[in-house]
């Protein structure tokens, strides 16, 4: 599923500017689909191109014109297309996973501050789902209750799993000494 997709989904809950999705891309989507305003305007843009989105300008004072889109029925019936694929990939794009593929080149010193770094941000996010249960789900989608579901499990296991495993990684200087030079 491609940003457009996603845009025309977030959609489906009412108008929103660029600002308002890339907000939600920042909360109730951050653990599992990345999106910056470099791929959200364009996105939006080419929805409206294409007839998925309509879009209205509020005037503001003191500040640019405030563009708010709404999904059309043309849009409505693209993104039930885009959601009958029977197989939706589940690809992972994880710089962490991809720094770890090296670790064998890092100081233990190097790779305790990234493994430290990462569970400080498991813990932001395992905040997030816990405020998000907190303030209430109740008139969250069953879909994304049951995302916001995955994505709590997934952290705590993730955490586990680092803080079970870091041996694995970090170990005398003599298997780092490529990292030395």
């Amino acid at each position: 599923m491609d940003v457009k997709t996603v845009c025309l989904g977030m959609l489906t809950d009412g108008e929103a500017s660029g600002y308002d999705l890339k907000k939600e891309f920042q909360s109730s989507f951050a653990h599992f689909f990345a999106a910056g305003y470099g791929s959200i305007y364009p996105a939006l843009s080419s929805l409206a191109t294409d007839g998925f989105v309509e879009c209205r300008e509020e005037l503001q004072e003191g500040k640019p014109d405030r563009k708010v889109y709404r999904i059309t029925d043309k849009g409505l019936d693209r993104l039930r297309e885009e959601l009958r694929k029977p197989n939706p990939s589940h690809k992972v794009r994880s710089e962490f996973l991809a720094t770890m593929c090296f670790a064998h080149l890092m100081t233990n010193e190097q790779l305790q501050t990234v493994l430290n770094n990462r569970i400080k941000e498991i813990d932001r996010y395992l905040a997030m789902f816990n405020e998000f249960e907190t303030s209430g789900m109740d008139d969250w989608s069953p879909g994304m209750q049951f995302v916001c579901g995955c994505g709590k499990t997934v952290m705590k296991e993730l955490r586990k799993y680092i803080e079970e495993n870091q041996h694995l990684l970090i170990n005398d200087e003599d298997s780092h000494k490529l990292a030395a030079g």
